[in-house]
């Protein structure tokens, strides 16, 4: 398939830029596969859409405040950098603008989130061949530890604030109110919607909630740039699974039962940790590439709970999969939904509205 069957046209007024007041009065458009029907929900009514006996996959990865600013020591340029990833302590793969002018051995130091100068330093000791720098920090035995003195939340370039990510609702909105493991450089941002009291609504219906791990990087934002799907390469990123979300999943699948993926996290580590003997979900950490697009079957995953994704993205190609596993017509299905959203004013992406393929 080709990335040019994932485009779209959205006004951009119905991209989000704020999220709801609360948590849960985001709204739900709820997509029967079999049935090919769409009906328009509160998303607090969720509950109206599971059984007794479903089991809900959270990912629990933490968004940590990774956008950092700061100057050339040498030329008195600005800089922005996002992390990427971290080497060891104080080692860091980052994306960082301007590029061109970030050249090794450049001396960098840093801004807190007042914009004053630090003591926290950087040189560029390496590049990669998408651009990204690597950066060696010294002023602090560990920059994670910095963060809260000098980051900012990473939200997506389509959010616009008129100082840059300094609204303080972000430093509690982007991020879910079950997150617990830090590393992720953006939001699994279909777990926005819950409210812990909407959680626990939830468990008390007989659904199980469980967790996973996977810390959002370039794997999950990274534009597809190439003509044909199956060529593009995705990053990896880092997983995690108990054994005891392994044993509850793998306990609802042999009792057939639904696993629900919160997100199209969730459905990446679901689907690449399954054992390709026995088919069932296997506990333990990695990495996973997974590119899931059409056509692909699903081994683990019966739902998917997920919001409205940018054109041409792998996420809009995941949830294209899913709507119709196995086979390639599931865009037409999703790109349906979506005019049908467009037309009814949902709102779309990060802090947008949500969508339930069962």
């Amino acid at each position: 398939m080709r990335t040019a069957d994932f485009d779209y046209p959205l006004p951009p007024e119905l991209v989000a830029q704020s999220p709801m007041p609360e948590r849960d009065q985001s709204r739900l458009l709820v997509c029967h596969r079999l049935t090919n029907s769409l009906k328009h929900h509160q998303f607090s009514n969720i509950l109206n859409c599971l059984h007794s006996g479903d089991v809900l996959v959270l990912n629990d990865s933490r968004v940590i405040l990774a956008r950092l600013r700061g100057r050339n020591t040498k030329s008195g340029g600005e800089f922005e950098i996002l992390l990427l990833e971290e080497n060891e302590v104080n080692d860091w793969w980052v994306m960082l603008r301007p590029g061109k002018r970030a050249r090794l051995q450049t001396q960098i130091i840093f801004r807190d989130r007042y914009a004053k100068i630090t003591d926290v330093h950087a040189v560029v000791i390496g590049a990669n061949s998408e651009g990204h720098r690597r950066l060696r920090f010294t002023g602090t035995p560990n920059i994670s530890g910095e963060l809260e003195r000098l980051g900012a939340v990473p939200l997506p370039p389509y959010i616009k604030r008129a100082i840059p990510n300094e609204s303080m609702i972000d430093f509690e909105r982007y991020q879910t109110v079950y997150a617990k493991t830090d590393g992720s450089i953006a939001a699994p941002t279909a777990g926005l919607h819950f409210t812990r009291q909407l959680l626990e609504q939830i468990r008390g219906h007989g659904v199980s909630l469980c967790d996973v791990t996977l810390h959002v990087g370039l794997g999950t934002f990274a534009p597809v740039k190439v003509e044909n799907v199956a060529n593009h390469l995705m990053h990896e990123e880092r997983f995690a699974i108990s054994e005891k979300t392994a044993h509850t999943v793998n306990t609802a699948k042999k009792e057939r039962r639904r696993v629900i993926a919160v997100g199209t996290t969730s459905v990446r580590v679901l689907e690449s940790a399954i054992d390709p003997v026995s088919g069932k979900l296997d506990a333990g950490s990695g990495r996973t590439r997974i590119f899931i697009h059409p056509p692909y079957r699903f081994r683990i995953v019966d739902g998917l709970l997920t919001n409205f994704h940018l054109p041409r993205s792998t996420l809009l190609m995941l949830v294209s999969a899913f709507a119709a596993p196995g086979e390639t017509h599931g865009r037409d299905l999703i790109l349906s939904a979506y005019a049908e959203a467009i037309r009814e004013r949902y709102r779309f992406f990060s802090y947008g509205d949500a969508m339930l393929i069962l």
